[in-house]
């Protein structure tokens, strides 16, 4: 089901000096800020010859890095993307396995515009998956 890993998140509580410090420091490709109001979140990605690293802001105080970076004010790891196939078919698989969809179960056009999906980070050992249709 899983295919490779398409990147890593990590909150951080200014976007500028997160990129800032991948670029300048790092010496790393980083993308143009891109709003995605529907996920609450503005977004970089650090840019990797194997991957990439997704740097993630609030967008607004109901955003869901809001409450993340509430609990971990310097920032931290939020959440692991795998590609997939084919989304509903993975969806499906893992509800039928028992595995909890977070939203509406409905994918969502994400940063790189294809379909999206959470998954409860209570069903894979405390981390928040991503799954990204490729």
């Amino acid at each position: 089901m899983l295919g490779r890993v398409n990147h890593i998140a990590i909150a951080v509580p200014d976007l500028a000096a997160a990129a800032a410090i991948y670029r300048d420091t790092l010496g790393a490709r980083v993308s143009q800020a891109q709003a995605l109001p529907e996920h609450g979140v503005t977004v970089v990605f650090v840019e990797l010859e194997n991957t990439k690293v997704e740097l993630l802001e609030p967008l607004g105080a109901d955003s869901p890095i809001a409450s993340f970076l509430a609990k971990n004010p310097s920032g931290g790891m939020h959440h692991i993307c795998y590609e997939v196939e084919d989304i509903l078919k993975a969806r499906d698989q893992l509800r039928q396995d028992g595995a909890r969809v977070l939203g509406d179960g409905q994918p969502k056009i994400g940063a790189h515009g294809k379909p999206v999906l959470f998954l409860h980070p209570k069903d894979f050992q405390g981390t928040l998956i991503e799954l990204e249709q490729v």
